[in-house]
């Protein structure tokens, strides 16, 4: 497995301590949120692009790419029908495959469900449609950089939107492009009507990324989800990308969160 972590984990603590913390405890990736990086992305320029690959690399780490896509911006919407709307946020999705790329990483996770639930009057295959149409801007671009938009399923708690696996692969499908797949996130599949490992078997060829944490909003291991099955799952259908803990709960403390989640899920590599 090549274990990686998302980096607004760690909260407040500054690049080079983070990414060198992360690299002592054994993960190998970094997932940059964009809402870190301390404004508006059009502003975060060239060096300090070059800045913080430099601090990556230093650090022993990959970039992973980025995730929480959306997260923390205004004017951005993934399911409007509103024409401008749609072309602003699928050049924004753009202008994030740019930095993606300038950064060295190679996937960009598409969840933001305050930016994609249903708007009144709109159903659920419309606003398939108009995602579609909206991704569809930044194709050529996220093409052009080398960077797959790994389309991000939800549980019906956090969005009325893209709730199942199927239902991703659905929208990939309407993308048609070879660098728009499929996202898998424990906490999210443990809402489907089907087992998590089969979730994982029957998307096999469509899995760019993956996501380990609990629906407790905690680490891997550090709640009730038993991952020797899933883990047995992505061995049996040799995935060979990124698994990355995500997290949305941190008052066990950073250091806890990190350090439990991997040595729990070595513990479960090692048994499958």
């Amino acid at each position: 497995m090549n274990y990686a972590i998302c980096n607004e984990t760690f909260q407040d603590w500054p690049f080079e301590r983070a990414f060198a913390y992360a690299a002592s405890v054994g993960y190998t990736g970094i997932e940059i949120a964009p809402f870190t990086l301390g404004g508006p992305i059009a502003e975060f320029g060239a060096e300090q692009r070059t800045v913080l690959k430099r601090q990556i690399v230093e650090a022993g780490l990959e970039c992973v790419g980025l995730h929480w896509l959306l997260a923390k911006t205004e004017g951005f919407y993934l399911t409007t029908p509103d024409e401008a709307v749609r072309h602003r946020t699928g050049d924004y999705l753009a202008e994030l495959a740019r930095l993606c790329r300038d950064l060295d990483g190679t996937i960009m996770v598409l969840g933001s469900p305050v930016q994609r639930n249903l708007l009144p009057g709109v159903s659920h295959d419309q606003a398939m449609a108009f995602a579609a149409d909206t991704i569809k801007r930044a194709m050529p671009v996220l093409e052009d950089c080398g960077v797959t938009l790994a389309l991000e399923p939800l549980a019906p708690s956090e969005g009325d939107f893209l709730n199942t696996a199927a239902l991703g692969i659905e929208l990939a499908k309407m993308v048609d492009s070879p660098n728009c797949r499929l996202h898998l996130d424990v906490k999210a599949m443990s809402s489907e009507a089907i087992p998590i490992e089969q979730v994982i078997r029957e998307s096999r060829d469509w899995i760019a990324h993956f996501h380990a944490n609990d629906p407790n909003l905690l680490g891997p291991g550090m709640g009730e989800v038993v991952f020797d099955p899933i883990f047995g799952a992505l061995k049996e259908i040799a995935y060979e990308g990124w698994v990355s803990v995500e997290v949305f709960r941190y008052d066990p403390g950073i250091e806890a969160i990190c350090e439990e989640s991997m040595r729990y899920m070595r513990e479960v590599e090692a048994r499958v």
